[in-house]
């Protein structure tokens, strides 16, 4: 239940996700491991984003350990998409050009 709000939350572009994440009700402890927790996730997908974590923090207080991993594995997740989608991306238009390429050479070797 918590993922779908988290979820909503990132989808709202008028608010950032701290201030919606308040406007919903989400305990201040939770919104500061969810933010660590996203930057962290989206650096253990390959992007340029800090790895964050308050071991100690993350040991002692449940909300905080809850929202650290909520945020990681969300984040991570729509990171590695958004990776995969952009190497798809750019497979299909590898595979048009040599299509294309391959196709005028034929038509040239035709003409001959």
């Amino acid at each position: 239940m918590a993922a779908l709000g988290v979820a909503a939350v990132l989808l709202c572009a008028c608010q950032n996700t701290r201030e919606q994440m308040q406007a919903e009700g989400y305990p201040p402890a939770f919104i500061d491991g969810f933010e660590a927790g996203c930057s962290s996730g989206r650096q253990a997908a390959g992007a340029l984003d800090a790895f964050r974590k308050d071991v100690p923090r993350y040991l002692a207080a449940p909300l905080y350990a809850q929202g650290w991993d909520d945020g990681f594995r969300q984040c991570q997740a729509t990171q590695q998409s958004a990776f995969e989608r952009e190497w798809h991306d750019d497979d299909w238009r590898d595979r048009e050009w040599r299509t294309h390429v391959d196709q005028s050479m034929a038509q040239a070797l035709r003409r001959r």
